[in-house]
Parts: C-alpha cells; sequence; structure tokens
C-alpha cells in the first residue's frame, strides 16, 4: 500500500488491538438482534408492492464509523514513522604489485593449462574482486620490466595481464629484480597498505639484485611481500618442440622454498606453496581477506511521526457519527 510506503512503526505491539473490531462487530449485530421485536402473520401478499427503503442499510453507519475510527486509533498508537536513512561511505584503498615470473619453466603443466596460463587467470578473478585498489603488474625472467604501472583502470590492467607470455624477454629467473621493480613501483605511493605479490617456480639464477636485498629494500618502504611457489612436488610435465611435434619431458620441480618463505618473513607477507589450481586459487582468497581495504561509514537516520493524520482521521470520524445521531438518525435503534 502506498499509504505505508516507507512507514516504520515504533510501537508494532497495538496492531493486536485490531482484534477488538471483529468482536465489536459481533457484539452489534447480537445486540442488534435483541432489540428487533418478530412479528407472525398469515401471508405477505399486502407488502408485495412496498418499495425498500435504504435506511435499513443506513441505520448500520454507527457501527461502520466508530470501527473504521478505531483502526484509525490503534495504527495511531502504534505510531508511524516516515524513516529517512543515509550513508557516508570513504574507501581507503590498498596499492598491490603482482610480480609474476614468466619464464620457460612456467610452462609446466602440472598446473592446467599451464602455470602461467593458470596464475594469469586466477590473478585476473583476484584484481576483479578488488574494485577500489590500485594494482600494478610487473614480470620477471633474466630481468624484469613493468607491464602495468598502479592503476585503478582495472580494464586496462587486465588486457596487459593477458597479454603477457614466455619469450618477451631473456630467459631465467630473476626473483630479487622482479621484487626490486615491483617494490620501486610503491615508492611513490602514499597508501597506508602497500603489498606486493611474488609468484614464482624456481630459483633466483640471475641478476644484479639477490632477493633478501630486494626483500631489506621493501621492509624499509612498508611493504608487504606474499611469496607464491608455484609447482607441483617432485617432477612436473614440460613441453618440449621435436621434429614429430610436441614432446613431454618430466623435469625436477626446484622452487626455492627457503628464499621465498625469508623475503616473506622479513617483509611482515606470508609465503604459500601453490601445487594446483585450486590451491593457487585458495591462496588468492586467503591474500584477499588478509588485505581488506578500510572503509569507514558514516551513518544518518531521521524519523518524523506520522500518527497526527491518522488521529485527525479517527477524530472525523467520531465528530461524524455524532453528528448523525444527534440529527438525520436521532431516535433510531443503531
Amino acid at each position: 500500500m502506498k499509504l505505508f510506503s516507507g512507514i516504520e512503526f515504533a510501537n508494532p505491539g497495538f496492531f493486536w488491538l485490531l482484534l477488538l473490531v471483529p468482536l465489536m462487530i459481533a457484539w452489534y449485530i447480537w445486540r442488534n438482534k435483541k432489540l428487533q421485536g418478530t412479528m407472525r402473520i398469515s401471508s405477505v401478499k399486502a407488502f408485495m408492492g412496498v418499495k425498500k427503503s435504504g435506511y435499513g442499510v443506513l441505520r448500520h453507519y454507527s457501527i461502520a464509523l466508530k470501527s473504521l475510527a478505531l483502526i484509525a486509533i490503534i495504527i495511531g498508537l502504534a505510531r508511524p514513522q516516515s524513516a529517512l536513512s543515509w550513508q557516508n561511505t570513504t574507501t581507503e584503498g590498498i596499492d598491490i604489485v603482482i610480480a609474476t615470473d614468466i619464464s620457460g619453466s612456467m610452462l609446466s603443466e602440472d598446473l592446467k593449462p599451464n602455470r602461467l596460463e593458470a596464475g594469469k587467470n586466477i590473478a585476473i578473478d583476484f584484481i576483479k574482486d578488488r574494485p577500489d585498489d590500485r594494482i600494478g603488474l610487473v614480470v620477471f625472467s633474466g630481468e624484469s620490466f613493468t607491464q602495468c604501472p598502479l592503476t585503478i583502470d582495472h580494464d586496462v590492467l587486465i588486457n596487459l595481464f593477458k597479454g603477457i607470455n614466455n619469450g618477451m624477454i631473456e630467459d631465467g629467473t630473476a626473483i630479487g629484480m622482479g621484487l626490486a621493480t615491483a617494490v620501486n613501483r610503491l615508492k611513490d605511493s602514499e597508501a597506508k597498505s602497500k603489498v606486493v605479490i611474488l609468484l614464482t617456480d624456481g630459483s633466483n639464477t640471475g641478476g644484479s639484485i639477490p632477493p633478501v636485498t630486494a626483500a631489506e629494500i621493501a621492509k624499509q618502504m612498508n611493504v608487504r611481500v606474499y611469496t607464491v611457489g608455484v609447482g607441483t612436488k617432485g617432477y612436473a610435465p614440460y613441453p618440449v618442440k621435436t621434429p614429430f611435434g610436441i614432446q613431454y619431458q618430466q623435469v625436477p620441480v626446484t622452487i626455492d622454498e627457503g628464499t621465498l618463505s625469508s623475503i616473506a618473513k622479513i617483509t611482515g607477507g606470508k609465503y604459500f606453496r601453490a601445487t594446483n589450481n585450486d590451491k593457487l586459487k585458495e591462496i588468492y582468497q586467503q591474500i584477499d581477506q588478509l588485505e581488506k581495504a578500510k572503509i569507514a561509514v558514516t551513518q544518518y537516520h531521521k524519523k518524523t511521526e506520522r500518527f497526527l493524520p491518522f488521529a485527525l482521521i479517527a477524530l472525523a470520524l467520531l465528530l461524524v457519527e455524532f453528528g448523525l445521531r444527534n440529527t438525520l438518525f436521532k431516535g433510531a435503534l443503531t
């Protein structure tokens, strides 16, 4: 009902009093029957041509008006209120740089379709779930570079993420360089929370900056680093091109978990091991929970009493009933 649209009731318990309305009507019917007399006659033919008067219906005006007045009074007692509420929301985003390994070993297929593509797909889902954060992308192999600086335009970021592949830069695994480049992207950040997610499947084999040195730099700049080692334990199938097509070789998985754990410990982050797609997805979900953006919400509520119209309606109905009873229907049995 539009009449009660946006209306709240401060004392809804008073609506139980509506049960009095049918009781009052029932009492009126019972009393009305008691007041009416009866007459027996042998034939009603003499009354067949008499037109019926509307008085028989109109004489029940009193109970109708009183019932409506009682309903209006009960609604008024329930204290209808129009509620207006609004809120101001301030979001304090986080600056995140994802540093991902694109070396040849990332083509191993222990994750599906391979480590590189699995990491891209799951990271893109992570980006989509964090609309308020500035996120950047660094790729590394034998060297490193920034694929996308920190941005709130996640559509651009996702398109650039989809475009990364093995062979873009010299092969190798320069973990320290990749981390240093990611930290450098955060040096001018004014965000209260700065994070690097470093994803690799090997050990440091190149670059001019050792991983632990890069971690110390990150610590000085208040950057937390979450390290993720990608790859199954033991051996993984690796595709090799031959004159006869693609052949698979079982290559050992050599993740330097000690170094990755040290990086995380130095910077106050955490080390994770992803042995399959589901585990990698779960890791990103854990990081998502650990690094929640701060949202300050100020709520305002304003309530206005709306009982007066119902009180006036009840008063008007009672005045009409009183006026009719003492004028038009004066002396009538009602």
